[in-house]
């Protein structure tokens, strides 16, 4: 039966979805028209919403950017890639590449959601370089689609935004919920038992969706030939080849180890002072920094890195305009009080007992025009916040259950799956059939989670 249901999406999908560019501009041309039609927000205000809003995630795509850039210079370079091929060269089948790279995506977003996004496109590209070079069929669209489905629960883990802002001091709703602790939301039983049933359900799921053996697109040869371009990782050789050790002044400092080595320990330094005396936490911009040292260290010498990271910023094409057109989108919802009425409706036909499962559909239908968890948030928080507390529903139940709804539709909105895209060399419409199935399978989780506990 999955299979069928599968078969049926992929083919929908690949028949009407189109460029993710594409999307994001015909979802800001809907947004336009319901701002001024059904929110009768004026012409003129709508404009400038969607103008004054258009940079407004500049801090947000340059940290994507570099934690794509820096997460697949990390990955390429030759320790790092010995790993990779070593975990991988231990999969032999197609049915068990699908299960593990959605198991590792899955796992690896309960600890960071942007890592999770990295980690889970390169580990899949390699599984699907080994098995081509095993001469296994696997489907590759399948694999990359199982990948970007173990994202699913990002939200459910120690990165979830929405959690982990109203347990900040200072938040915006403090004054009327005060903080809630994190061993209410994320750490609560429901959401690490539905997070640990979704990490050990979902990739059998996924793996029931695979075509026959006839039916297969491997991994295109373009894509493999990419990774051939450098030279074989266990000669030690470099992109230009082994490290010179003769030479002008220039080149010798070029590919001198000790200078990344100098830059790591400054880094490890600064990181030391972050965590254990200021008692910092794991967020973007120091998981890019992290990156950023490891891929230092791996790698042979400055030179080698610069090389590492020149290849890696080959796909950064589609952030460059994708991410303004949702910051644009996100900032006409919010100004037009679009997002507000589209949650209020469905907080009018709620009760304390169904408030949480009507928050969690609200979320994930507004998470398809403002996929950020914080701008989500925003906009959504202070509804359901008087809401529960009105009806005397359970907060932290409420609270978990918007950041469920967040997560879920990242199935079928294409703005996360960007990297992983980038990094496959994969079209959004080759691994969306695949995922509406995960968005069906978890919706039922999800939803049963929050009726019957």
């Amino acid at each position: 039966m999955i299979k069928k249901l599968s078969d049926f999406f992929v083919g929908m999908v690949e028949r009407w979805i189109p460029d993710p560019l594409v999307i994001a501009a015909l979802l800001t041309a809907l947004v336009l028209v319901l701002s001024i039609t059904v929110a009768d927000f004026g012409f003129l205000q709508t404009i400038e919403a969607w103008g004054g809003s258009f940079w407004s995630l500049l801090r947000f795509t340059g940290q994507m950017i570099l934690i794509l850039v820096f997460g697949h210079a990390l990955a390429g370079t030759a320790p790092i890639r010995r790993l990779l091929q070593s975990a991988a060269e231990r999969i032999n089948t197609a049915r068990s590449a699908y299960i593990i790279v959605c198991f590792v995506t899955a796992l690896t977003a309960l600890f960071s959601w942007g890592l999770a996004l990295v980690v889970g496109a390169i580990f899949s590209r390699t599984v699907a370089e080994s098995l081509k070079a095993k001469a296994v069929a696997v489907h590759y669209p399948l694999l990359v689609a199982s990948s970007y489905a173990g994202f699913v629960i990002w939200h459910q883990g120690l990165s979830g935004s929405i959690p982990l802002v109203v347990n900040t001091p200072g938040h915006f709703l403090e004054g009327t919920i005060g903080m809630i602790p994190v061993a209410a939301t994320i750490f609560s039983p429901i959401n690490m038992a539905v997070a640990f049933l979704v990490l050990l359900t979902l990739p059998f799921v996924m793996a029931s969706q695979a075509p026959s053996v006839a039916d297969c697109n491997p991994l295109p040869d373009h894509l493999d030939s990419d990774r051939s371009d450098r030279l074989s990782i266990d000669s030690g050789e470099g992109i230009e080849g082994a490290i010179h050790s003769k030479g002008s002044p220039a080149e010798r400092l070029e590919n001198a180890h000790g200078l990344n080595v100098f830059l790591m320990l400054l880094g490890l330094a600064y990181l030391g002072l972050f965590f254990i005396r200021d008692g910092g936490s794991l967020n973007l911009d120091i998981l890019n920094f992290i990156f950023l040292l490891a891929g230092l260290t791996l790698s042979k010498s400055p030179k080698d890195y610069l090389d590492l990271l020149t290849d890696a910023a080959k796909v950064i094409g589609p952030f460059l305009i994708q991410y303004p057109l949702y910051a644009g989108l996100m900032g006409v919802m919010a100004a037009s009080g679009l997002g507000a009425m589209l949650v209020e409706f469905f907080v009018s036909i709620a009760s304390a007992e169904t408030l949480s499962i009507f928050s969690f559909f609200s979320a994930g239908i507004l998470n398809i025009f403002i996929p950020s968890g914080g701008g989500q948030w925003a906009v959504q928080g202070p509804i359901v916040v008087n809401a529960a507390l009105v009806l005397g529903a359970d907060l932290p139940r409420v609270v978990m259950a918007v950041a469920w709804g967040d997560q879920w539709t990242n199935m079928i909105q294409p703005l996360f799956a960007i990297p992983l895209l980038a990094i496959a060399g994969l079209h959004i419409r080759d691994i969306m059939g695949y995922c509406v199935i995960a968005l069906l399978y978890t919706g039922v989780v999800f939803v049963a989670a929050l009726a019957l506990f």
